[in-house]
């Protein structure tokens, strides 16, 4: 049996993330991306590795774009939308329906077709783009576990515990008597099918506490979905546990918290950023961990399959309960391990390619005290339907409840750039935060900026509380 790797030493991984980078090393690589800002480091990392590199874009993005003399880009038009689903949505319809003036270009880059794509998690792998293979992606048997309600069988087949559910069809009545049999305190919660394509952000999800609640959410899933999962409005810190399949197992990593913000008022949700500063109890985590391991087990038995994915879910005052899967490298894992992206993202495409990197799970699991050590975060809120014009970034400062603008510059910066489908206002650092810190009241902070500075109807925003800390502190 070989050695266990210490990938938390960092010339240990320096030399693996060379190997894995032999799935590109050299050759033509073309990115197919949203934004162009998104792919800045992938670039950068693809030119380390000496390939030429093209990027076929939708828009620009916040923050820093390669430059000319990185990569040759080319921007394709998308059509108009107004979510992030539905921005994620066109990434296959755009990218499988180039215009001419792109397929020019790109046979003029990779004139002998030896090049492949790097895509997104939402573009297929199962076919050639522009006579060329995808890589990144998934395939699409893959991306249609993110069906959220799936996730309840697999909860049942992993043996994860998981909160009261019932799907049922998009029927007033039917709904109605779920929604009166699950309903907690806070009311319920519907989630609606992919039907029409994945969704995420929150997009497919609606609170419902009152009738005019139940109304508006009827309205809303009618036209879109044929089923809906209701369950009960868990209360607590929203968060993700996540993995990544091999061929020994599933290794798994360290919770994450998802800054979901909600207005009782108008019980909506916001979700703004994802952070690694937050630490639940020591049992908590573990037994986050033990569930990422069960699901991850379960997925390469069931869909042989390899690579990351991560679980949503609530820290409830009963424990963790999962509400979905993303079979995929999300931005959760990502966020975990901020501290190696190339060695992460070219991992994840060599697993996707069915490279086996004889890497195992105590190779992985080896980085957990690298990723506990090192914490990060990243404030963001997307506001929809609102344009900024020009990206610009805000200087900033902070006063543990309030992000004012600066009168001058400062380490801290608030990015602003438009989308397709709004604006996008990120704080990409929080030298602030200290491990235990929730990133959420940051988020909060942000949202308040923005109403205040460009009046972006939010609203008042709360973070969710911890109520774990609150069963932890009674007495007996």
């Amino acid at each position: 049996m070989a050695a266990r790797l210490d990938l938390s030493d960092d010339a240990v991984r320096a030399q693996v993330t060379a190997g894995l980078g032999r799935l590109y090393a050299g050759q033509p690589v073309l990115v197919a991306t949203g934004a162009l800002s998104a792919v800045t480091p992938l670039v950068r990392w693809l030119r380390a590795l000496g390939c030429p590199v093209l990027v076929v874009c939708t828009a620009r993005g916040p923050g820093e774009v390669p430059g000319p003399d990185e990569a040759e880009v080319i921007e394709v038009p998308a059509p108009a939308v107004a979510s992030v689903t539905d921005e994620t949505r066109t990434h296959e319809r755009v990218f499988r329906a180039l215009p001419a003036t792109a397929l020019e270009a790109i046979e003029r880059f990779d004139s002998d077709r030896r090049g492949r794509w790097v895509a997104t998690p939402f573009i297929t792998t199962d076919e050639l783009i522009a006579a060329r293979p995808v890589t990144a992606g998934r395939p699409a048997a893959w991306i249609a576990l993110e069906d959220k309600l799936l996730a309840e069988g697999l909860w049942r087949s992993a043996g994860v515990t998981a909160a009261p559910h019932r799907v049922v069809p998009v029927d007033r009545a039917a709904l109605e008597s779920a929604t009166t049999e699950v309903a907690g305190p806070l009311g319920a919660v519907w989630s609606g099918d992919t039907r029409e394509g994945s969704n995420g952000g929150g997009d497919y999800v609606r609170w419902v506490a009152t009738e005019q609640d139940a109304l508006a959410a009827f309205a809303f899933f009618a036209p879109r979905c044929d089923r809906v999962r209701v369950q009960p409005f868990l209360d607590g810190v929203p968060c993700s546990i996540h993995g990544l399949v091999l061929r020994d197992g599933t290794a798994v990593f360290r919770p994450v918290e998802i800054a979901v913000l909600r207005d009782p008022a108008r019980r909506t949700f916001t979700h703004g950023g994802l952070g690694t500063f937050w630490d639940p109890p020591p049992e908590d985590r573990e037994a986050m961990r033990r569930v990422a391991r069960r699901v991850g087990d379960h997925l390469a038995a069931t869909w042989s399959y390899r690579g990351a994915f991560g679980v949503d879910g609530v820290l409830t005052a009963d424990g963790f309960r999962p509400t979905e899967l993303n079979p995929r490298l999300s931005a959760g894992l990502v966020t975990v391990v901020d501290v190696d992206r190339p060695f992460l993202a070219l991992l994840q495409a060599n697993l996707v390619a069915g490279v086996d990197t004889g890497l195992g799970v105590a190779d992985l699991e080896s980085l957990l005290t690298l990723t506990d050590d090192n914490r990060s975060g990243r404030a963001s809120v997307l506001v929809e339907g609102l344009q900024v014009g020009e990206a610009h970034d805000v200087p900033v400062t902070w006063d543990g409840r309030t992000l004012c603008r600066a009168v001058s510059a400062t380490d801290d910066v608030v990015a602003l750039a438009d989308t397709a489908s709004g604006c996008l206002a990120t704080l990409a650092r929080a030298p602030f935060l200290r491990p235990g810190d929730r990133l959420a009241p940051v988020v909060a902070a942000l949202a308040d900026l923005l109403d205040r500075e460009y009046d972006a109807g939010l609203g008042p925003l709360e973070a969710a509380p911890d109520v774990r800390e609150v069963v932890a502190a009674r007495p007996g």
